[in-house]
């Protein structure tokens, strides 16, 4: 027994960082299937999972159902949430300004595909690349303010938050202009003969890029490091400050990337709306993954299975009959609940409730033994 319970802790330990997300997910998934139990009945009890092929607006059979809306409506989320965990575990702080920022990407994405008589698959890519030097350049603002000048990540972003979608509506001279090509329809909505929502194998992309890096790369050592402890890692060669401009230019990546999958998505650029109150939402992630919002380890799969539960969150209150406007409050009052459980207060009395279970239940085998 106390060699079941050590291979738990072990386990236990290595998959902390996820714990938290899945545990989330399981309970929203188990809550639609009571809702759906008391609604229709038994039989129906799994209607939540359903995947089933459909016709889309442009007669192709296509999957559809809540598990793929969810990866689907979720891929600007889970994007953004790759780079917000870097910036937060390095900077010990947070960027408020990735939702503006999306603004600017986007709408040089959109200006670059405009200047094209005939948008080929080539130019697409060429204003992708346009629109990502633009957002890192943001990062490179934003880091700078922040590791050189050592003004605190939210006050600094806080430029980038204010003034972003106004430099966004001038990019395309104070105009709102939508794209209407066969390529950025597919890679907003499938592409043809693909049943699966092309913003799935954008996160995907994304995911491999940085699976590479982490795995060629000390870039996770030296992220950690600054963040655990700046000056030690100073002592060890680690230059702080490029670390930190170095994430915010990631996440700049991160967010040219959300930036033109909603343009793509919604086939135009809607400066004040696009990814409104995304910030919240990938700070929330990175909360929900596991991670500390003060900085250190860090877990990238958490920070996207946090943003793949905030999309359940909100697909579960639709389908509870939340109407959309007061749906925030909910959100927040479970957002709340949540983030008091996983607290350090809440932890503590956990663990210790644990451990003297254990070291009772290890007496009670001695003593019979």
């Amino acid at each position: 027994m106390s060699k079941s319970l050590s291979v738990i802790k072990k386990i236990g330990a290595k998959f902390n960082f996820i714990l938290m997300p899945v545990a989330v997910l399981l309970l929203l998934m188990g809550i639609n299937i009571i809702a759906d139990i008391i609604r229709l009945g038994l039989p129906n009890a799994l209607n939540f999972f359903i995947i089933e092929f459909r016709l889309n607006n442009l007669g192709n059979r296509v999957l559809g159902g809540n598990p793929i809306s969810i990866l689907n409506l979720a891929s600007e989320l889970a994007v953004i949430s790759i780079g917000m965990t870097l910036v937060t575990a390095a900077s010990r702080g947070q960027d408020i300004g990735v939702g503006a920022v999306a603004a600017i990407g986007a709408s040089v994405f959109v200006y670059v595909i405009r200047l094209s008589q005939e948008v080929t698959l080539l130019w697409v890519l060429f204003a992708f690349v346009a629109s990502i030097a633009a957002c890192m350049l943001c990062g490179v603002f934003n880091g700078i303010l922040v590791a050189k000048f050592k003004i605190q990540p939210m006050i600094a972003t806080l430029i980038m938050f204010t003034s972003g979608r106004s430099i966004a509506y001038a990019i395309n001279g104070g105009a709102s202009p939508k794209v209407f090509d066969d390529i950025t329809l597919q890679l907003g909505g499938f592409i043809h003969g693909v049943p699966v929502p092309t913003p799935i194998f954008i996160v995907l992309l994304y995911g491999l890029i940085f699976f590479l890096i982490f795995k060629f790369t000390n870039l996770r050592l030296y992220v950690q490091s600054v963040g655990i402890n700046e000056k030690s890692a100073y002592l060890n060669g680690i230059n702080p400050t490029t670390i930190k401009i170095l994430t915010f230019v990631i996440i700049g990546f991160c967010v040219a990337g959300a930036g033109v999958i909603n343009s793509c998505r919604m086939q135009r650029v809607d400066h004040l709306a696009i990814l409104g109150g995304i910030e919240m939402d990938a700070i929330l992630a990175v909360a929900i993954g596991g991670n500390l919002l003060s900085g250190g380890k860090f877990s990238i799969i958490g920070s996207v299975i946090g943003a793949y539960t905030i999309e359940t969150l909100n697909v579960t209150l639709l389908r509870l009959g939340v109407l959309p406007e007061p749906i925030r409050v909910y959100k927040a009052t479970f957002i709340i609940l949540l983030m008091v459980l996983s607290s350090p207060v809440i932890k503590s009395f956990i663990s210790q409730m644990w451990s003297n279970l254990t070291v009772k239940h290890g007496s009670v085998i001695k003593e019979e033994g």
